[in-house]
């Protein structure tokens, strides 16, 4: 039996992150993206091919304060999420996770959702930095495209 597209983004979302393993990393279920889309409707972004989804992206806007809190590790991803007030002024937006299954990898999906995303959170908020924290070198390269092409700064928090 093959599975769907939404399964294989699952377990590759389990492969990458770990989040199961890791009680620091957000883990995302019905509660959490609810709350996401208080913080902002375009935190979460999917394309799909008409098969399902191939590709999911989360962003979090947030403020710099945590944003910096978060880089000097005195916070972890988790509590970035929870510590985000609902109404604040966002101005730095966290690349949180993207997803894209293999075959439909290094086509500018993931890039243009998170492009979209970001001009959708500026509509209401000065965004004036990215910041990421990579589990992977494709990850890392695409957060690098992603602010450049966003013309904002971007900050790593290193593993």
């Amino acid at each position: 039996m093959t599975i769907s597209n939404f399964e294989r983004l699952v377990q590759l979302a389990d492969e990458v992150f770990a989040v199961k393993s890791d009680p620091s990393q957000l883990d995302v279920n019905a509660e959490v993206l609810e709350r996401l889309y208080k913080l902002h409707p375009a935190t979460v972004s999917a394309f799909d091919d008409g098969n399902g989804p191939v590709a999911w992206v989360l962003l979090i806007p947030t403020t710099l304060d945590l944003m910096n809190r978060f880089l000097g590790k005195q916070i972890s991803e988790k509590e970035l999420f929870d510590l985000t007030p609902i109404e604040a002024k966002f101005d730095a937006v966290y690349l949180c996770s993207a997803l894209v299954l293999e075959e439909f990898r290094r086509k500018g999906i993931a890039k243009q959702l998170a492009l979209t995303a970001i001009d959708n959170m500026r509509e209401m908020h000065q965004l004036k930095a990215v910041f990421v924290w990579a589990f992977t070198p494709e990850g890392d390269s695409a957060a690098e495209t992603i602010a450049n092409l966003a013309k904002l700064p971007l900050y790593k928090r290193e593993k």
